[in-house]
């Protein structure tokens, strides 16, 4: 068939027929090799040879593949029974206390809850019933009406039948229309069980149309049903009587009036051409009253096209018998005519097909009555018919009810986490046609899954919400409703009638990325318990796939957030938990794609794999690398001098008098409590080095290194961000759609964030060094620091709580260190040389810097009780006197080579020997010739004081360079003449400049009026 396809096939059968074709011809290839063939593999096999049988009208052996189909059902069954339960976990939940659960309320049928659905598959045929075989629910008239739900449109359809019938009105002819598994057949059935054998009025539902039409008892009926998949053309069909039937007019006129009803249109059965109008009214009449079903009428004819010598006629015999059978209906008054003809391209077939087709409906239109299919709020009703027992109790109802009150309160208290209108009592109406299944999978269903061509609106929705059902019911599921969250989609008995519609991928997909024993959902869940006590992620991947898996392809594929949280959440469970569940799983899987705040599932991997890919294939080294580059970003110091970003050695780290942090690099990562570790060994060796050298200043360093346990986490968002910036530099040679850009950037920047924030996490070890006993070893304080800081403000703040790293040090804490380490056998210790043992002994306070010192000496002597330490000038050790001794009062000090920092009680020796009269801090009369700190030198007896009393100095200072020559007169000069109690230091600047050019105007303007602003006492320009 695949070889002569375009030469013989073409036009008799479709498109979705040479898909058969190819596929039964790959199924061929596979068994010639060897290949294994799963149940599911075998099942679909079977079920595609028996659609390509009908196809080409081998009914007998389209129905021996069915039986074999139907036995392998029965004998897979048992053990899908075994397994189901193990492979159905159900899935958490926590709705209000009070509600009931939807297995608490309603029951499902029988047959839906033992899984024996499975046997009848809801396939509603015609032609089986007519011959008295199929289940019970469609060949007993009593059982299918009792399961059947009669919508407006079967309801109007059955009401004209009658009236037609009776000869009290009514249509004579009805054309049937709709998408494939649109209720066509199931209308048919309903017409040929009401005018059949037994009584009309125990049908449930049509005693009272007879009522309301004032019928009566209903007259018998002769009945005929034509198949078109069921009758050959190609064949003769040899009766029991001996009647041998050629076309659709002798098995028409044979059904209604037997050996004595063909004989009317013998001649022309056996010579293939048409019987006129006259003939076939003659023989509805004889026959009347008469129901003639005719349905696949266009897949016996198309069988006819361009092809001669059927038996069953040509193609244009069949044509003008159509035409002239409606013509027969209309002038018989107790004849109906009923034909079913499709809308969709998967029934119509090939040019012949749609040739049959448009010719029909041209003969039809003529004559026909208009007929609307089930509306979807008439859908609900008959699914939930069909697969559940009718509520009965009192108390069910109340229970009922009390679910939808909560879910509609839900909705509408939280009206902007939920599609418009689900708050609104339209909606409310539509869950209670629908209990207990939530309206929005039936919308899924009927929208999404129906636009599939070999999805049946009814009969598939039938059979995949009967095994969801099932599959509930066995493993206990304890929702308030069936919601898309609520599909078992990797469950054994629901996965094939969720991908038997589409590409086999489909189930690979499902196993990895939505319901399978390790599906990243599931793994999710797992590892966030707050997630797993609902399984959130599991039911947001289960609500995305039943919405987006059938239009995956499609420009505006997927669903909202808001759709997403309308299918998974219950009342009493917390939104903001399936928000955090979606943004996960959309982190992760594979196979799912998000943008514009929509979300789907596709057969094509999204750029998530590819990133994942890539980020395995990260050389550590380049990691590392990128992490140091990123904690170079940050130039906060907090209070210290200097931040020193993974240095390469300690030679990197420089010795001097100020505090700095060193920041270990991520290779170095530490342990709490672990001597051993590779940071602790990093810093010794810092510590105590400097290059080659000694280091001297260490009580100046303090270290932060990366915690072990964290180093990994961010490790891996390091490389999703790298993964992610490669996907996008190599964007054209990927060929990456616009979607999928925005989703790299995207993904680029959520890792770039993650990063930001998990250096926070892991940069946590603050390594201090001290030393308590000055003869004894190094001890660290680790310290775990925390905050939203920068990494330098956050170990600054935390060692100044800590008093390890001190902006202000108290006099009274420098007394104590000096007494216990430094003064014990000294009357005095040089301000520079104090300064120097804070920068290198541990045991010493650590400052940041020696401004903390300078303001602590100033601090003890601006005291008004000389108790911890007085300040000098200087020592002279020719007259050991401390000359510009401060004890009290205040005073400027400054730390340099000669002045000193001394004893309290030396100090006031000193004082009380050159003035018995004074106290300490007490302020001298005039006449002693004392200064007003006690400091100053007796005057001589001529009156002269024997101190120098002031200074002059000139210099000249090179204009290229006036900054840095200020700045050092500033600190050798002044800040010596400063600091001396009562100095009063002037400074003044004068500018000579000689420009033998001249000096432009524009320029002496500027000068003058920069001068006025500055204040210059005295300027101006001369001539020479």
């Amino acid at each position: 068939m695949s070889d002569n396809w375009m030469s013989v096939f073409k036009d008799v059968l479709g498109r979705t027929d040479r898909s058969l074709v190819g596929e039964l011809a790959d199924t061929r290839n596979a068994w010639a090799h060897d290949h294994a063939f799963s149940s599911d593999d075998t099942l679909r096999a079977l079920d595609t040879t028996k659609r390509l049988l009908i196809s080409v009208s081998a009914t007998e052996q389209a129905d021996a593949v069915d039986k074999i189909y139907r036995e392998l059902h029965r004998t897979i069954y048992s053990e899908q029974a075994r397994t189901i339960t193990r492979k159905t976990t159900p899935v958490e939940g926590a709705p209000s206390a009070g509600l009931k659960a939807w297995r608490d309320v309603v029951t499902p049928h029988r047959d839906v809850a033992s899984g024996q659905y499975q046997q009848a598959e809801f396939a509603a045929d015609l032609a089986q019933v007519h011959r008295g075989e199929g289940e019970s629910e469609y060949s007993d008239p009593i059982e299918f009406f009792r399961r059947t739900y009669l919508t407006e449109g079967l309801s109007h359809l059955l009401e004209r039948a009658m009236l037609r019938i009776t000869g009290k009105g009514g249509d004579p002819v009805v054309e049937l229309q709709t998408n494939f598994g649109g209720g066509k057949t199931h209308s048919m059935l309903a017409l040929y069980h009401l005018f059949g054998e037994g009584s009309a009025q125990d049908l449930t539902g049509v005693d009272e149309m007879i009522a309301q039409l004032k019928l009566g008892d209903l007259p018998k009926v002769n009945r005929a049903v034509l198949v078109g998949t069921a009758i050959a053309a190609g064949q003769t069909r040899a009766k029991n009587d001996g009647v041998v039937i050629h076309t659709l007019w002798g098995e028409l006129a044979w059904q209604l009036g037997g050996k004595e009803g063909y004989s009317m249109v013998a001649d022309s059965d056996k010579s293939g051409t048409s019987p006129g109008s006259d003939i076939l009214t003659n023989l509805l009449t004889r026959y009347s009253p008469c129901l003639v079903l005719i349905d696949e009428w266009v897949a016996y004819v198309r069988q006819m096209y361009l092809t001669d010598g059927l038996p069953g006629g040509s193609f244009d015999a069949n044509m003008t018998f159509a035409q002239s059978l409606t013509e027969a209906a209309k002038a018989t008054r107790n004849a109906l005519v009923v034909a079913s003809l499709p809308a969709s391209d998967i029934e119509i077939g090939g040019e012949g097909g749609r040739h049959a087709l448009d010719r029909l409906k041209n003969t039809f239109s003529r004559v026909e009555s208009s007929w609307r299919p089930a509306s979807a709020q008439e859908g609900f009703e008959i699914v939930r018919r069909r697969l559940f027992e009718p509520i009965t109790e009192a108390q069910h109802f109340a229970e009922r009810d009390a679910v939808l009150v909560a879910f509609s309160k839900m909705y509408q208290s939280n009206s902007a986490e939920f599609p418009h209108g689900c708050g609104e009592r339209e909606y409310r109406v539509q869950m209670e046609s629908a209990f207990p299944i939530h309206p929005e999978l039936f919308n899924r269903l009927y929208n999404e899954w129906g636009s599939l061509d070999k999805f049946q609106r009814t009969r598939g929705v039938l059979r995949l919400m009967a095994a969801v059902i099932h599959s509930l019911w066995e493993s206990g599921d304890t929702s308030l409703l069936i919601m898309p969250a609520s599909v078992p989609v990797g469950a054994t008995a629901v996965q094939p009638e969720l991908t038997r519609y589409m590409s086999p991928q489909w189930d690979s997909i499902i196993n990895s990325d939505v319901d399978g024993d390790g599906a990243i959902p599931i793994a999710i869940d797992r590892e966030t318990p707050n997630l797993g006590r609902l399984s959130a992620t599991r039911r947001v991947a289960r609500t995305i796939y039943m919405g987006s898996a059938p239009t995956s392809e499609e420009s505006n594929a997927g669903l909202d957030d808001r759709s997403v949280r309308l299918g998974c959440i219950q009342p009493g469970e917390p939104i903001g938990i399936f928000g955090d569940a979606l943004r996960r799983l959309s982190d992760r899987a594979t196979f799912l794609y998000a943008d514009s705040g929509r979300y789907w599932y596709s057969i094509k991997a999204n750029v998530t794999q590819v990133a994942a890919d890539r980020a395995t294939q990260i050389d550590r080294a380049d990691v590392y690398a990128k992490l140091t580059e990123q904690l170079k970003k940050d130039r906060s110091r907090g209070d210290f001098a200097g931040v020193h970003v993974a240095p390469d050695g300690a030679a990197d780290v420089p010795d001097e008098m100020e505090a700095r942090l060193v920041v270990l690099g991520p290779e170095h990562v530490h342990v709490r409590g672990t001597a051993e570790s590779s940071a602790r060994k990093r810093v010794e060796d810092i510590l105590a080095n400097r290059g080659s050298s000694p280091r001297i200043f260490r009580n100046m360093l303090v270290f932060l290194a990366p915690d072990a346990k964290n180093l990994g986490v961010l490790e891996t968002a390091v490389r999703q961000f790298m993964a992610w910036d490669s996907i996008l530099n190599d964007r054209e040679t990927l060929d990456l759609t616009e979607s999928l850009t925005k989703q790299a950037k995207a993904k680029k920047t959520q890792a770039e964030d993650a990063i930001t924030a998990r250096i926070q996490e892991t940069w946590r070890w603050c390594l201090a060094p001290d030393q308590p006993d000055p003869q004894g070893a190094i001890e660290w304080n680790e310290t775990k620091v925390s905050g939203q800081d920068a990494l330098a403000v956050r170990v600054s703040k935390k060692l100044k709580n800590d008093e390890s790293l001190m902006t202000i040090l108290g006099p009274a804490r420098l007394k104590m260190s000096l007494d216990r380490y430094l003064w014990k056998n000294e009357n005095h210790l040089n301000t520079k040389k104090l300064w120097e043992y804070c920068a290198s002994y541990l045991y010493m306070p650590r400052l940041v810097n020696s401004d903390v010192l300078l303001n602590t000496i100033q601090a003890g002597i601006h005291q008004t009780i000389c108790d911890h330490f007085a300040y000098a000038g200087r020592y002279n050790e020719e007259s050991g006197r401390y000359e510009g001794l401060i004890l009290t009062g205040g005073g400027s000090a400054v730390i340099d080579s000669v002045s000193v920092v001394v004893k309290p009680d030396v100090a006031q020796e000193q004082v009380e020997r050159e003035i018995p009269v004074e106290t300490c801090g007490e302020t001298p009369s005039p006449d002693t010739g004392g200064d007003s700190g006690g400091t100053g030198e007796p005057e001589s007896g001529d009156g002269e004081s024997r101190l120098t009393t002031s200074f002059f100095g000139s210099v000249e200072l090179d204009p290229d360079r006036l900054g840095r020559n200020a700045g050092q007169i500033a600190e050798e000069v002044l800040q010596h003449l400063s600091s001396l109690r009562g100095a009063n230091v002037k400074i003044a600047l004068e500018i000579h400049a000689t420009v033998p050019d001249g000096i432009p105007d524009d320029t002496q303007r500027v000068v003058s009026e920069n001068c006025d602003t500055l204040k210059f006492r005295s300027h101006g320009f001369a001539k020479e």
